[in-house]
């Protein structure tokens, strides 16, 4: 009888911390406090381990002095920069529970995260190069000038009762971020001393067939120790600089960038507010960076920017490629022009805090190129057929993973938490994939249809939802189309409402304005009569990339 090879596969490690993320964070400050924690290039701002250490305890302690509770939400909504960080910690070191909010919101999408799990403390700047964010408060909440420090009460953001300032400049009914310095609270140090390492810590937005934003609510042991077994794999110690330009509010940046630099006493380095990939290589240059993150196509930037400009980058040797697999060519110069010679590829998703399966740094070529690894430590990854059963190595079917990084739940959403985590805790995640006989997994297809933009991810569900409420709009499907640029760009199939004047980009783009974040704003759009349907009534998005790619390529021949 033929012995049958499943596509089942788990992995050991050293043992998983049993502490939390303040815990951490004082551990290596006591270990290495003069050593640079935080490197924020724009805001000429260098914090060794002990000041960010202490910065995070005033600040923490200042927080539980304003009279928030246990375990409530604090939102933090701003681009990279060194507060961001600081509130990570502090919220970790009083028992909140931090929200990330995606700097690029506009108010219908900000509105929807602060109500969504109940943010009582925002802590944001004034604006940022491309956001007002005091003008989008005061639009949602006018009420905040009439009201006292602390007691908002908006109808429109119930459950938010204060902002707090980065920048601390001077706003009525908004307080100052310096101002928590200056305030002591008796029950801080039994607090802080006493936070279970499996209760909530982190909320971030992600998204699903609703088409609303779902809230993914992940522990300090899911994030700590997925970042530390992420800097495990690179090979971290405190002599590491990493160059974090991914957002910090995704788990990118806070994961796999600050928590696997906190865990090993490794230098985080902001270069920019946003990606910015002159900024990125100038640093890697002036501060000696030995690791380097981004999707595909912020690496080609990366490589441009240096054909452009030659720096000296020897000093890079690792880093995180993630968001898709590299082609062959682009692998190549990563290792050859951009001297990373131990670039590895990540794989994972916000559910999953968020990696579950990565290259390792001495990992073959072609492995590179077509895999996104082996399960992390820890974890057990198998892939099923429709019916549920594991298939054979090679064969396709969906992706599920298992093991302390898969996060508590949904918040507020018990529905979805079900159909995302079975009963035995495997986490389906909605990809296809195949394992090779060493273990080895690559991705096949997102059947999710998310649009990665630049490293930006674009759920099409809930940008369908949104152009819907376009009053001449009567069905919508949005879908990804393949850009050399930006790795994909948004396409709306659009169908419109009887006699009504058919839209285009810039009638569609000023309806935008202000309500969604620009990279969402649909670059190329179709106006149609009907979508290609199953016979159940689903739109078939597949048959729709490739008619719409057929005509960009015709249209390019002409």
């Amino acid at each position: 009888m033929r012995v049958k090879h499943l596509s089942y596969v788990s992995a050991g490690g050293k043992g998983l911390l049993g502490k939390t993320v303040g815990a951490m964070l004082r551990e290596t400050a006591h270990k290495h406090p003069k050593e640079d924690a935080i490197v924020s290039v724009a805001e000429k701002a260098r914090w060794t381990y002990k000041e960010l250490l202490d910065r995070a305890e005033s600040m923490a302690e200042g927080l539980v002095a304003l009279g928030l509770p246990k375990q409530s939400r604090i939102g933090i909504f701003a681009p990279n920069c060194k507060d961001w960080t600081l509130t990570m910690c502090a919220a970790a070191m009083a028992d909140l529970i931090l929200v990330n909010v995606n700097p690029s919101s506009q108010e219908t999408e900000l509105e929807y995260a602060l109500n969504k799990v109940q943010v009582d403390t925002l802590i944001m700047p004034s604006h940022n190069r491309h956001n007002n964010y005091i003008g989008m408060i005061e639009a949602l909440a006018p009420e905040i000038h009439d009201s006292k420090i602390g007691e908002l009460n908006s109808a429109r953001l119930p459950h938010l009762r204060r902002v707090i300032l980065t920048d601390n400049k001077n706003h009525k009914g908004m307080m100052k971020l310096e101002e928590l310095d200056n305030l002591r609270s008796d029950e801080y140090l039994t607090r802080t001393q006493n936070i279970n390492f499996e209760d909530p810590y982190n909320i971030q937005f992600t998204s699903g067939t609703t088409g609303k934003p779902k809230a993914a609510t992940l522990s300090h042991h899911n994030v700590l120790n997925n970042g530390f077994y992420c800097g495990e794999v690179l090979k971290y110690t405190h002599h590491d600089k990493v160059c974090i330009s991914v957002p910090l509010y995704h788990c990118f940046g806070m994961v796999i960038g600050n928590l696997a630099c906190i865990s090993h006493g490794a230098t985080m380095v902001y270069p920019d507010a946003m990606f910015n990939p002159v900024a990125s290589m100038d640093a890697v240059e002036n501060e000696k960076i030995t690791s380097i993150y981004g999707v595909p196509t912020m690496f080609i930037a990366y490589l441009k920017e240096q054909e452009r400009k030659k720096r000296h980058i020897d000093s890079l040797r690792t880093g995180v490629v993630a968001g898709s697999v590299c082609t062959a060519e682009l692998m190549k110069k990563m290792v050859d022009q951009l001297h990373v010679p131990n670039i590895t590829n990540c794989y994972g998703m916000t559910e999953t805090s968020p990696v579950s399966f990565q290259l390792h740094p001495n990992a073959d070529f072609e492995k590179r190129i077509s895999t996104v690894g082996e399960v992390h430590p820890h974890g057990e990854a198998k892939i099923i057929d429709s019916s549920g059963q594991i298939v054979e190595r090679g064969e396709v079917g969906e992706l599920c993973t298992r093991g302390y990084f898969v996060m508590k739940y949904y918040w507020g959403d018990q529905k979805a938490t079900n159909e995302a985590i079975d009963a035995d805790g495997w986490m389906h995640t909605g990809d296809q994939a195949s394992m090779d006989e060493h273990g080895f997994v690559k991705i096949v297809g997102r059947s999710k249809d998310m649009i990665i933009w630049g490293g930006e991810n674009i759920y099409p569900a809930e940008l369908e939802n949104f152009l819907q409420t376009h009053p001449d709009i009567e069905d919508v499907a949005v879908i990804g189309i393949p850009d050399e640029r930006y790795g994909e760009q948004v396409c709306a199939w659009i169908k419109m409402k009887p006699d009504k004047t058919p839209l285009n980009h810039e009638s569609l783009a000023q309806f935008c304005r202000g309500k969604i974040a620009k990279y969402k704003v649909p670059k190329i759009i179709k106006i149609v009569d009907s979508f290609p349907l199953t016979v159940s009534g689903k739109v078939m998005k597949y048959v729709m990339r490739l008619e719409q790619q057929r005509e960009m390529e015709l249209k390019h021949k002409e």
